[in-house]
């Protein structure tokens, strides 16, 4: 089993910046891939930003060039760097990660409990 713990959520002004960090623990397992997804009431539950273990990087269109997620491989941590923050950005945000366990062997899809950001106007 792979843990997620997420911090650096909360409340901020438009046009501010708050940094989300998510760790992986746990034993047996090699990180595929690690990112973000966000929910807001009444949306389903999109992409933000992801990255895989190679370096490789995807955002969703909406955040390009505001948002910058990052990795410590060594600390099986991911971080995302959210500047220029807009009301639309407010929804609960989760961190995901793709791991290839040792045992029950296999690749599973693990997700964090979720942090709320809130981009007030």
């Amino acid at each position: 089993q792979v843990q997620l713990v997420e911090s650096g959520g909360g409340l901020v002004q438009a046009g501010g910046s708050l940094r989300l960090s998510c760790a992986a623990s746990g034993s047996g397992f090699s990180i595929n891939a690690m990112g973000w997804y966000r929910q807001a009431p009444g949306k389903q539950r999109e992409l933000v930003a992801a990255m895989t273990s190679g370096g490789s990087t995807n955002y969703a269109d909406s955040v390009k060039g505001r948002f910058t997620i990052s990795r410590d491989n060594g600390k099986n941590t991911v971080y995302l760097q959210m500047n220029s923050l807009k009301p639309e950005d407010t929804a609960v945000h989760y961190c995901y990660a793709r791991a290839t366990m040792m045992w029950p062997t296999g690749q599973y899809d693990y997700w964090g409990q979720g942090t709320q950001v809130t981009v007030s106007s």
